[in-house]
Parts: C-alpha cells; sequence; structure tokens
C-alpha cells in the first residue's frame, strides 16, 4: 500500500509540472525562418558612435546587412573594423523596443558568440520608459562575455541600489568552455518575485524582491531585449583590443518569450 501511494504521489507530480509547462504560452518569437535584414516587424536599432557610457570603440549602423542579417537559419551581428567618423569599427544593436516589451516571463535566446580580445557581446534587457533613466528603470544582463576571459559568462542585473557603478551590483558568473564554438540557451526566468538566469538549464544567478522600493526592484514593469556586439569599452576593452580578428560574428538560432 505504502509502495502504490507513492508511485500514485509521484505521478501527481509528474504530470501537475507537465501541466504547469503546458500552461505556459508562447507569446513572442523570431525563428530566423527568411533571408535579409531582421524582421521590421519584430527589430529595431539603436544607432552611433558615442561610446554608449562605456567609452565603447564602435559604431552601430541601421540596417546594414553586413553589421545585421538573417542567414541559414540564424540572425547574424557581425562586427567589422571599419571607420566611421571617429569610430575605427562598425556592429549592430537590435533592439524590441515598442515591438516586444515584457513585464515577467521566460526568455530564451540560443545563441552562439564570439570570441577575441577586445570583444563584449551580450543579451541583456532595459526598462521600456522614455526616456530611459538608468539605471532607476532597470536592467537585466542575460548573458555578457568579455573576450580577455574566454570561456566565462556573466549574469547580472543593475537598479538605482545595486549597480556597478557603486560597486553594489547583483552578478554571478559561470564557466561554458564552448560558447563560442556551440550553441547554447540563455534564459531568464522572471516574476513579481523572483528572478533567474540560466545556460541550457542550468540556473546560477538568482535575485529576490526584497519588497523595499523601486530602488532595489524596479523589474514590475516593462522591459524590452537587446542584442549587440561592443568592442573594446571600460569594461570589453581593459586588456586592450585584438583588430586583427575582424570581422566576428554573434549568431542566434531563436529568440522565444513564454508568459
Amino acid at each position: 500500500m505504502y509502495q502504490r501511494l507513492l508511485v500514485i504521489l509521484l505521478c501527481s507530480v509528474i504530470v501537475s509540472g507537465s501541466i504547469a509547462q503546458d500552461k505556459r504560452k508562447l507569446v513572442w518569437s523570431d525563428e530566423f525562418n527568411y533571408k535579409g535584414l531582421p524582421d521590421p516587424k519584430k527589430w529595431g536599432y539603436d544607432t552611433g558612435g558615442q561610446g554608449w557610457g562605456n567609452n565603447e570603440l564602435q559604431y552601430y549602423t541601421y540596417q546594414q546587412s553586413k553589421n545585421a542579417r538573417v542567414e541559414n537559419g540564424n540572425l547574424i551581428i557581425e562586427a567589422h573594423k571599419e571607420q566611421v567618423g571617429k569610430n575605427a569599427y562598425t556592429s549592430a544593436r537590435l533592439v524590441t523596443k515598442g515591438k516586444g516589451d515584457w513585464t515577467y516571463g521566460r526568455m530564451e535566446i540560443r545563441a552562439k558568440i564570439p570570441k577575441g580580445l577586445g570583444t563584449w557581446p551580450a543579451i541583456w534587457m532595459l526598462g521600456s520608459k522614455t526616456p530611459l533613466k538608468w539605471p532607476d528603470d532597470g536592467e537585466i544582463d542575460i548573458m555578457e562575455h568579455v573576450g580577455y576571459d574566454q570561456g566565462v559568462v556573466h549574469a547580472s542585473t543593475h537598479t538605482k541600489k545595486y549597480n556597478h557603478i557603486i560597486g553594489t551590483q547583483k552578478t554571478a558568473i559561470i564557466k561554458v568552455e564552448d560558447c563560442s564554438e556551440a550553441f547554447h540557451v540563455y534564459q531568464l526566468d522572471w516574476d513579481a518575485e523572483t528572478m533567474r538566469i540560466g545556460i541550457d538549464n542550468n540556473y546560477y544567478f538568482e535575485i529576490k524582491n526584497e519588497h523595499s522600493d523601486r530602488t532595489a526592484w524596479p523589474f514590475n514593469e516593462p522591459e524590452y531585449l537587446l542584442l549587440n556586439i561592443a568592442v573594446g569599452g571600460n569594461w570589453g576593452g581593459q586588456k586592450g583590443v585584438d583588430s586583427t580578428i575582424y570581422p566576428l560574428r554573434m549568431e542566434i538560432d531563436y529568440v522565444r518569450v513564454y508568459q
């Protein structure tokens, strides 16, 4: 009787877990099963070369296929050694603002990231407010990687109370030896109480809503997704930039958002 009851309980857990999974709804995605420029109904661009608050070296272009395109079922974001004004490099920064803004959910981005000294690829989110007030409106870094520390992936959040400028940011790292040779799924699970970030269902970063005020948890409001490769900068360029490795790319197989 005890064994039978145990089996019934185990089955109940499995079934309830699968039901919970089934209740999750895909609300936005790009599978990149087309060719050409990124779908303008889903992606916009941040453009310019003003350093982006980090003394970065790249100029982000607008609708330039050499920097952002879809081919062979993948989104390609590609940085080039190419002079544009005062900037010695070009790249792309794709954003979903106004086309995909979410409060809570599960974000999955399957990607392969570049390697090389001075590279700084990122998969991240920012508060959708206009104008944005950073860090008050919140930043979620699902994946950051700096080329001088190859194979170490970072997850972080930034708020007015907890951010890197004042040395209080919440962050964690994980070693992913083949992050530049193989695709991995970078994940964010986010609700009103908890935020977890992981790779391939291995969660290594978690923060809790401390229920103090918005300076600690601005994450009850919409955020949008950004995909980019930066070159150099305060963090990415700490140990220099290898100018001989370009062009280089980040490849994204899909982006999926569930709620």
